[in-house]
């Protein structure tokens, strides 16, 4: 079984499930996320944020593919490029961080470590960037597949809560300290991350909506 994470471009940002593919939750404000749905169009508007981001800022998601199949994705950006992050009662989110939007892996590869592989991906590329940390909306209620995870997902990645809320906390992973690059640094990201399972707080591991 091979495995594979890929940047998300605009050219397999096809490979998202149809549901996320079309969902601008994150993407847009409340008020333009309701009349993209009404009377627009939220696949172009996905398509659009995702456009825009790259030209910006740069990669803002991955996809993880096993055997050639999608099996799971990851987005992420700063919160200024994502709106509805300043919808949250446990808003705003750090200046030095990037925000975990959302993610998802597929119910029929779930139990494999895909989830593990996404968080540990992403966090390899934004600390290769120069990013301090990443930060999360987390949903204490969460009981099916949304456009926010669950807040036992996200502590079992890593993630230590820095905002408490009885619904929505805020939580943080730091990335590193140093303000180079060091291969001890990535050595020891990939032994923290690698012995989190997250699987085991969520199963199936499914989840994100977005």
């Amino acid at each position: 079984m091979s495995r594979r994470l890929a940047n998300i471009t605009l050219d397999n940002l096809g490979d998202l499930p149809p549901k996320c593919r079309a969902c601008v939750f994150w993407e847009l404000d409340p008020v333009s996320k309701a009349r993209a749905e009404e009377s627009g169009d939220p696949a172009l508007e996905k398509e659009s944020w995702i456009s825009s981001v790259l030209l910006e800022w740069g990669s803002c998601g991955k996809i993880l593919y096993v055997d050639g199949i999608p099996a799971g994705y990851v987005l992420f950006a700063p919160p200024q490029h994502v709106p509805r992050s300043v919808a949250f009662p446990t808003s705003p989110v750090s200046a030095d961080a990037v925000l975990l939007m959302t993610a998802r892996v597929l119910s029929e590869f779930s139990g494999g470590g895909l989830g593990r592989m996404l968080i540990q991906g992403m966090a390899k590329d934004l600390t290769r960037r120069g990013v301090k940390a990443i930060e999360a909306f987390g949903d204490r209620r969460w009981s099916a597949p949304a456009c926010v995870l669950p807040v036992d997902y996200l502590l079992a990645v890593g993630f230590k809560t820095v905002r408490p809320h009885h619904h929505h906390p805020r939580l943080r992973m730091e990335l590193r300290t140093a303000l180079t690059w060091r291969e001890d640094v990535e050595v020891a990201l990939e032994r923290l991350l690698g012995s989190m399972t997250p699987e085991r707080a969520l199963r199936p591991a499914v989840f994100g909506n977005a």
